[in-house]
């Protein structure tokens, strides 16, 4: 740019009779403006600037396919964003539901233990007085048969000693008597 301005100069500076053509031409400014001038032109000529909008348009609409394509995928992920958070609370209510399905199962097994425990404890409360009451029916008898040997063995000792066998003879006959009455 500042190569024009320097040509654009110098020919003005020329076409007011400041020097001759001659000098103009011999400068290489004035070439490289000339040459700057011809490779604007052809590019002109060859529509190079259509070429290259052409190019750029075609990368904007790759860029823009690759936005909208970037775009979907968002949308897709947030899609499944949304699907797999759906599914976590659903895993997290189910799993609430399990908790509380367990806790309930377990406060009922706690209660069947326990019932079960003081039945248990009944039944063997009530086997353990049944024990008893047979202990004491049985040292109650044992206490009787005791009571009754000792005291048929006194009245055998106080018969012995009392009766001799005259007594004894007396009260057969009065056994033998009542018999025959009968």
């Amino acid at each position: 740019m500042a190569n024009l301005t320097l040509v654009l100069s110098e020919a003005a500076g020329a076409a007011h009779g400041g020097g001759a053509a001659g000098s103009i031409l011999s400068s290489p400014s004035w070439w490289v403006a000339l040459a700057m001038t011809i490779f604007l032109g052809v590019l002109v000529w060859k529509k190079a600037p259509a070429g290259i909008g052409a190019m750029l348009d075609k990368k904007i609409a790759e860029i823009a396919r690759q936005l909208s394509e970037a775009e979907q995928l968002r949308l897709d992920a947030e899609s499944l964003k949304a699907e797999y958070e759906a599914k976590l609370a659903h895993a997290a209510k189910e799993a609430d539901d399990l908790r509380a399905r367990a806790e309930a199962e377990a406060e009922g097994l706690v209660a069947k233990a326990k019932a079960d425990a003081t039945a248990l404890i009944g039944r063997r409360k009530q086997m353990a007085e049944d024990r008893i009451a047979a202990a004491e029916a049985s040292a109650l008898a044992d206490v009787r048969e005791a009571a009754a040997k000792a005291a048929t063995d006194a009245a055998a000792a106080l018969i012995a000693a009392r009766h001799d066998a005259k007594a004894d003879a007396a009260l057969v006959d009065q056994a033998i008597a009542a018999v025959a009455k009968g």
